[in-house]
């Protein structure tokens, strides 16, 4: 199975490629919903983006009145009055707000109904320890919609916030401090950070455009201002999104290939090869050349799903870990995913109703989910309508536990567009096969 590009990858890249000192090219970019909706935010901020092949683009910069040492880029006039559809994508309603206060205007945040409950606070509450001026009702509550009101420029400093709901909080900030007047010195108050990785993640691209981030005290960060180097790079594919087809193997006692995994990488995805032998399975990677950057990962499910014991902080891969837990022949804990909640939807409280729905028994506490597992002798799993709560992830977690179960039906599958537009065939074409 190959995989599309990473869309944590593919809208990081995007963002700094829109603050870049030159035009970027960016090869094997996601074509999803969440990535189309970060093009739209930053050409109506003043990039341009252009398809010049398929899963590639070529970005020219957003206009400045700030200046960044070596660019080409001219002063921009007032941006006016805009407004951008966030959809349900945490990336685009946290990542873009740093952004828009670098430019001249009013630009005015919306996204889904569902969108409106998730948590923003964090990013809001740095831009305004910033100095940035917003408003609108969603300010005071930490949600969409609030409007940031521009002026070419934030001077940066110190500011703190508490990432501990997610690491987008983190990365949002991080990602447009290089354009800060005096860089960022970003200090997180609360206990943890959840998924590190996508902060080591957006430390690695920044890095990658010459910029200087000091992450050497836990809970810190400091990035130095200066130009952001123009890309020429090619996105990963999306470890994350390859979990339910490894998974597929993992429950079916099958064997599934993903091509073009990288040998290192910043991506959570890249712990199924941790994660999927605590099921029973086999993983093996065969790099593509003797050291090389990327080879082939292979999954091998065993001739049963063994209980996996505790397993904690998978952050985004939780569902299709829940999955499995749900089809093990024993008892399995997910722990310390309590972020999940503020994502698509409570994905714990989705998750233990969907789990019901089958038959299954789990217990949700605060920041974990119980599974009693399969164990012989016991009753079953039943077929029902699972609901996906336009979360792309319940809708694959639906789509593993299908394998095994019968007669179990997805409501509202094409939720997967969010990351993965052509999910729909790509299973039918494996369980086909």
């Amino acid at each position: 199975m190959r995989v599309p590009g990473s869309k944590s990858l593919t809208n990081r890249y995007l963002v700094l490629a829109a603050l870049a000192d030159g035009p970027s090219r960016l090869r094997g970019v996601l074509d999803s919903r969440d990535s189309r909706l970060m093009v739209q935010a930053l050409v109506a901020l003043g990039a341009t983006i252009t398809e010049v092949a398929p899963g590639t683009v070529e970005v020219t910069p957003l206009p400045t009145t700030v200046p960044i040492t070596g660019s080409d880029a001219g002063p921009s006039g007032p941006l006016g009055d805009v407004t951008i559809d966030c959809g349900l994508a945490g990336t685009v309603m946290r990542f873009v707000p740093p952004v828009a206060a670098l430019v001249s205007g009013s630009v005015r945040f919306v996204g889904d109904e569902a969108a409106l409950s998730r948590p923003m606070g964090p990013v809001l509450d740095g831009l305004a320890g910033l100095g940035v001026r917003m408003d609108g009702p969603g300010v005071d509550a930490g949600t969409l919609p609030f409007t940031v009101h521009g002026t070419d420029g934030v001077d940066g400093g110190r500011v703190e916030v508490d990432a501990s709901g997610s690491s987008q909080f983190v990365s949002a900030l991080l990602l447009a401090a290089p354009r800060f007047r005096d860089g960022l010195h970003l200090v997180h108050t609360g206990d943890t950070v959840p998924s590190p990785e996508h902060v080591g993640m957006t430390v690695a691209v920044l890095r990658r455009c010459g910029i200087q981030v000091d992450d050497s005290v836990p809970g810190e960060w400091r990035v130095s201002p200066g130009p952001i180097r123009a890309l020429d790079t090619a996105v990963e594919p999306d470890l994350s999104n390859a979990g339910p087809f490894l998974a597929a193997a993992v429950a079916t006692a099958g064997t599934v290939s993903v091509p073009d995994w990288p040998a290192r990488t910043t991506q959570i995805g890249d712990r199924w090869r941790s994660i999927l032998p605590a099921f029973g399975a086999r993983v093996d990677f065969s790099p593509t050349v003797p050291g090389g950057a990327t080879g082939t990962l292979t999954v091998t499910g065993g001739a049963r799903i063994t209980a996996p014991g505790e397993i904690a902080d998978t952050g985004e891969l939780a569902p299709t870990v829940a999955a499995l837990c749900l089809l093990a022949d024993g008892p399995g804990q997910l722990t310390r995913i309590g972020q999940l909640r503020g994502h698509e939807t409570d994905r714990l409280t989705a998750l233990a109703t969907e789990a019901g729905r089958l038959g299954g028994a789990v217990e949700e506490g605060r920041d974990q989910l119980v599974f009693t597992g399969l164990p012989a002798g016991t009753t079953p799993l039943h077929g029902a309508t699972l609901e996906t709560y336009e979360d792309h992830r319940m809708a694959t977690f639906a789509a593993v536990v299908g394998l095994v179960v019968p007669d179990v039906t997805v409501r509202n599958i094409a939720t997967t567009a969010k990351t993965m537009p052509d999910f729909p065939e790509m299973w039918t074409g494996l369980v086909g096969g």
